[in-house]
């Protein structure tokens, strides 16, 4: 089974005090495994939004000893801040990551408050798909009335903690209570105003969230709410699902900013976001001059965000991945505050950072000295994926120019959907390149295991013929992607910026190269595989792969010439 991956994001009622904030914080890393990826304070609403992540039981258990640590450290009694609040530990929401349903992760957030009401006698409240009750869903809801509200929330029946004591003793006026959950990935994004007004950001978040405003006779302020026939205010919805908002006027900056939760960003994402808070606005005769991320960001919001502005100014989507991060941040402006570092700011790669450095993560000359090294590997099948990952790239860059060519506006989606093929490839090529490596380190391993008794002999020869059947399906990959990677080199020879032939000529040469390289490697492994069933199978279906490699380039070569 797949490891089971959650992350937990505590928001504590503390952004001031670094020394405290990090004692709070680092309090996870005593739980093995469980890897901190973010600390991000904030003066203005004296809140911390922490972030790790790890195997779901580790999780929790390093969410106890932070909400332990927190309860200790703040006092309540003593705060202030403009974000809404009611406990040392606001918020403790748990996020599946991999491998982990909802309902698992919400019987996880129920171990974690019965623990918490248990051995710290700390109450709370389960919120969101934890929830016990359909009237806890929603965290505004849940903390209604903020901690200066506990004392009359305890004494409503309709109100009593989910877990914990449900009196108002010491131990709430010191640390307040605490809301735990089970959510989607959620994401806190405010939006920068050229304003102070916190009136005016109000008004703009009501136009946008989901929940809208409250309908009023005559004047939209000040006039009469309008009720149903329950007594209940109407509300005037939104534009967007899926989008909690607030305008708040942040002294730390000197501005007004749109404070937004981004739910479900399968409904509405940050640049849906961004641009309807710029109509609105525009609308009122005001600039957004950028935005800001709280905690961290998956990979994909990011790619959208590039791909959307890349869109609307008719460019190129098939860019690379570190020129489209760089899209995103200047189109929505998340650098208009303070630097926006994407090592430090996109999950994946704050989760990679402490990961063993991988051969496509050298510098050229590293790459070339690493492979002539003593060392085995990387080997002739990382070199040819390598290779392939080169050619492909190539007519990748041909499709660009392409589709930047001034005359062939009409055209630029045509070889943008070329782009983004040829970038698929490379992806692929580039994987596979330390995969293959990867895959004879697993025949090495094999033969390191012991051969003392039988049973150890049976597993030995079962890792090695396991292994060896990888080591051979890996270089057959790089020969299918590479030679299917040689219609982007045709497709541009035949129809791309002609002033690029040659670029195209040269990136099927090396799809060419990639694939006989790879061939090699297949057939030599091929040959220690026991199950020879499999063994003439792939063989067979790699010399049709060859094949087809060898007649793509003549093709490719013959067209050339004629058009040079």
């Amino acid at each position: 089974m797949n490891q089971q991956i959650i992350e937990c994001v505590p928001n504590i009622s503390e952004g001031r005090d670094i020394q405290k904030i990090n004692e709070i914080a680092h309090v996870v890393k005593e739980v093995e495994g469980v890897q901190l990826l973010d600390i991000d304070p904030g003066k203005a609403t004296n809140r911390t939004v922490i972030t790790f992540v790890g195997e779901p039981q580790k999780v929790i258990d390093a969410a106890f000893l932070l909400i332990k640590k927190a309860s200790e450290l703040i006092d309540m009694s003593k705060h202030s801040g403009e974000h809404p609040r009611f406990g040392a530990t606001d918020v403790c929401p748990l996020i599946p990551i991999a491998n982990i349903s909802m309902e698992e992760v919400a019987k996880y957030a129920h171990k974690l408050g019965e623990r918490v009401g248990r051995e710290l006698g700390i109450s709370g409240y389960f919120y969101e798909n934890a929830a016990t009750k359909d009237d806890r869903k929603n965290l505004a809801t849940v903390r209604s009335g903020e901690y200066e509200g506990l004392e009359q929330k305890f004494s409503n029946s309709n109100w009593q903690p989910d877990f914990g004591p449900s009196e108002y003793n010491d131990q709430v006026k010191r640390s307040g209570v605490t809301a735990i959950s089970a959510r989607d990935f959620l994401i806190a994004y405010n939006i920068n105003l050229n304003s102070t007004s916190t009136r005016r950001a109000n008004a703009i978040a009501f136009d946008v969230r989901e929940a809208g405003r409250v309908k009023r006779e005559g004047n939209p302020i000040t006039g009469k709410k309008v009720l149903d026939e329950n007594g209940d205010p109407v509300r005037v919805p939104g534009k967007l699902k899926a989008v909690k908002g607030i305008g708040w006027y942040i002294e730390e900056y000197g501005i007004a900013q749109i404070s937004y939760n981004l739910t479900n960003i399968s409904i509405t994402s940050m640049h849906q976001a961004f641009d309807e808070t710029v109509k609105s606005a525009t609308d009122r005769g005001l600039r957004v001059t950028g935005s800001e991320l709280v905690g961290l960001v998956p990979l994909q919001a990011m790619l959208d965000a590039a791909d959307y502005f890349l869109v609307k100014q008719q460019r190129s989507l098939g860019i690379s991945e570190d020129e489209k991060i760089k899209i995103a941040i200047k189109s929505l402006g998340l650098d208009d505050l303070k630097p926006f570092n994407p090592q430090e700011r996109i999950i994946e790669y704050v989760m990679n950072a402490n990961a063993d450095k991988k051969l496509i993560d050298f510098t050229v000359k590293g790459f070339a000295e690493e492979t002539a090294s003593e060392s085995m590997a990387p080997g002739g099948g990382s070199i040819s994926a390598y290779v392939g990952a080169l050619g492909v790239s190539l007519g990748t860059m041909v499709a660009n120019l392409s589709a930047h060519k001034p005359g062939w506006d009409d055209k630029w989606e045509y070889y943008s959907e070329w782009a983004v093929k040829g970038q698929k490839y490379k992806n692929e090529l580039l994987f596979l390149v330390d995969e293959d490596t990867n895959a004879f380190n697993k025949i090495i391993d094999g033969f390191r295991m012991p051969k003392s008794n039988e049973e150890e002999v049976a597993a030995r020869k079962q890792a090695i013929e396991d292994a060896t059947k990888y080591a051979t399906e890996i270089p057959f990959r790089v020969m299918k992607t590479a030679c299917n990677s040689m219609e982007v080199m045709k497709e541009m020879a035949e129809k791309g910026l002609q002033n690029s032939l040659s670029d195209a000529g040269v990136g099927a040469l090396c799809a060419r190269t990639a694939v006989i390289g790879a061939y090699f490697n297949v057939r030599i492994n091929a040959k220690d595989i026991k199950d020879r069933e499999f063994a003439n199978q792939i063989l067979s279906d790699a010399k049709s792969v060859y094949e087809k490699a060898i007649a793509l380039e003549s093709d490719m070569i013959a067209l050339i010439d004629s058009k040079i």
